[in-house]
């Protein structure tokens, strides 16, 4: 891919690692596996395991068994779910300290139409102001990562170097449809109990934007995934099959039905939510204004603004009001409306059945079967008890405190890379670490790891492996991000 030369200028490039530690070693091993790294990157990318379409499974399970013990894990089992397999697995170094592992082996859905690059090649393009990226469904969500990661695990054996604490990987397979079953595998006994021994639980993830700066987040909101089904054999009233739309003159419709029951969920502008006794946010604290406020003057209104394709702000909101906003809110957001005929011109006939695929996000204090409760609750009370509410997926809010020392190991490997991180109370999409974070474990939990990807569930996802930016690393780079944290988590 590239000569031992440039390879080992690359490592040697950037951020500078660990004053007090010699990893120059790892350093310089790290620069002569890249090649075999990158390979073992874009071979996973090749394997998608998509759960929502029942694709590659058990295979991605005894895939991502056998990437675990390539990586040095003694023990790496396959575990059966109700749902789709998991991953437990664990590495005993003999150290003080152990540190547990949030993997997902899982992806998104794509369409390769809509892809420049063919999603399950993996290609190495050249993305301009960027650098050389490997295109494909998984890269950054969460395959990229999560190789480097296991990179780092790599290189560190490679150098002859002790592993400096023990690792606990639980990885699942049904993340991108709100791991319903990921209960099963952490409180499976023997799993439980490993992760009793652990410090904290973190993600690898690619925390860099494009201009270097690096969030610290401190949770994730909650969500519940669902679809409300709306059909005229459940109702009663409209057809039980597709009849002719001239019909609708003398029968009800189910897709108007629908319409009607998602107009009550929700006020006229559609951004607040309207369902009766619905589980109440916690108000957003001074501590977390705070934060927010001085991690917007750092963050740029209008780059945000562009990368999203929007022009406005709910309600018009200032900058800083409008991420108190994103960060204390929950939300009702329709990710699909499905029904009747959708193909090239016109097919006059009235469905006899609509379905509406909907996401509630949850904030603190909010539980995802009290929200779910109170939705079916709500739809009854108001003439829609028929329609079918089927939650296919979701997990509660997750949150952890900035003086864990997982969290502070984290900042304290930034700042010796010359970064000060952002702080920010919790993200805004969800993962399952309530798992963790919630009894009986109770345990800190996070996302670390330097790099650059973009593109998650969209379109020509990447992930940077040669950076041209400065301020981002590339592949190796984050990979001695991972080598230089565990090091500091062993402190």
């Amino acid at each position: 891919m590239r000569t031992k030369l440039i390879g080992i200028l690359l490592a040697l490039a950037s951020f500078s690692f660990a004053a007090a530690d010699d990893l120059s070693d790892i350093r310089a091993e790290v620069a002569k596996r890249h090649d075999e790294a990158v390979k073992r990157l874009q071979d996973w990318i090749a394997l998608p395991s998509i759960a929502a379409e029942d694709r590659n499974y058990p295979a991605g399970a005894e895939y991502m068994a056998q990437l675990a013990r390539d990586a040095g894990f003694q023990t790496a089992t396959v575990i059966n779910t109700d749902g789709k397999p998991g991953v437990f697995a664990t590495l005993d170094a003999g150290a003080a300290k152990t540190v547990g592992l949030y993997f997902m082996y899982d992806v998104k859905q794509f369409d390769p139409a809509e892809w420049t690059s063919p999603p399950l090649e993996a290609r190495i393009v050249d993305k301009p102001g960027i650098g050389k990226a490997v295109v494909g469904r998984g890269a950054v969500n969460q395959k990229g990562p999560e190789s480097a990661f296991l990179a780092a695990l790599h290189a560190i054996r490679g150098a002859n170097k002790k592993m400096p604490v023990n690792l606990v990987m639980v990885a699942e397979g049904e993340e991108e449809i709100g791991s319903p079953h990921i209960g099963q595998l952490v409180h499976r006994p023997e799993v439980e109990a490993a992760l009793r021994k652990c410090a904290g639980v973190f993600m690898p993830a690619a925390s860099q934007d494009l201009d270097g700066v690096v969030t610290v987040s401190l949770g994730a909101k909650g969500v519940v995934e669902l679809e409300l089904i709306s059909t005229g054999e459940k109702w009663g009233r409209g057809p039980a099959k597709d009849i002719h739309s001239s019909l609708k003159a003398m029968v009800d419709s189910p897709a108007w039905h629908l319409i009607k029951a998602l107009d009550t969920l929700v006020s006229a502008d559609g951004n607040t939510i309207m369902i009766e006794n619905y589980p109440k946010p916690r108000p957003i604290s001074a501590e977390e204004k705070a934060m927010i406020a001085e991690a917007t003057k750092r963050r740029s209104e209008g780059s945000s603004k562009k990368s999203l394709g929007v022009q406005h702000w709910i309600d018009d909101l200032p900058w800083t009001q409008a991420n108190e906003r994103l960060e204390s809110q929950p939300t009702v957001n329709i990710e699909g409306l499905v029904g009747g005929y959708t193909g090239p011109g016109g097919k006059t006939i009235l469905p006899h059945r609509a379905v509406a695929k909907i996401d509630m996000r949850l904030v603190p204090d909010m539980k995802k079967d009290d929200a779910v409760a109170a939705l079916k609750a709500h739809l009854a009370k108001r003439g829609f008890g028929d329609i079918e509410v089927n939650v296919t997926g979701g997990y509660d809010p997750t949150s952890t405190s900035s003086t864990a020392s997982l969290i502070q190991s984290q900042i304290s490997v930034l700042k010796r890379a010359g970064i000060d991180p952002v702080l920010w109370p919790r993200n805004a999409g969800s993962y399952p670490g309530y798992a963790f974070t919630d009894a009986p474990l109770k345990l800190a939990a996070g996302h670390f790891g330097l790099g650059h990807g973009s593109g998650a569930h969209a379109p020509d996802e990447y992930y940077v492996i040669e950076s041209t930016t400065p301020k981002v690393e590339g592949y190796d780079g984050a990979v001695m991000s991972f080598v230089e944290y565990l090091y500091e988590l062993a402190k």
